[in-house]
């Protein structure tokens, strides 16, 4: 089965990207979102590199 590289459908807190990061990579959606919590608090770029990745990854099916 090919991975697709999509938001989640199901474990999803505000538009799916860290579910779908977490699903694409084979991982837990919570080490994703910390991770992610951290480059927000340390530096700023996590907003940013959410939102476009919540604009550019499509929907799951």
């Amino acid at each position: 089965m090919q991975k697709k590289f999509q938001k989640s459908a199901v474990n999803k807190k505000i538009f799916g990207v860290c579910g779908g990061l977490s699903e694409y990579f084979g991982i837990d959606a919570s080490i994703i979102r910390l991770i992610w919590a951290l480059f927000v608090i340390l530096g700023g770029t996590g907003v940013l590199a959410y939102l476009i990745f919540a604009l550019v990854m499509p929907k799951a099916d």
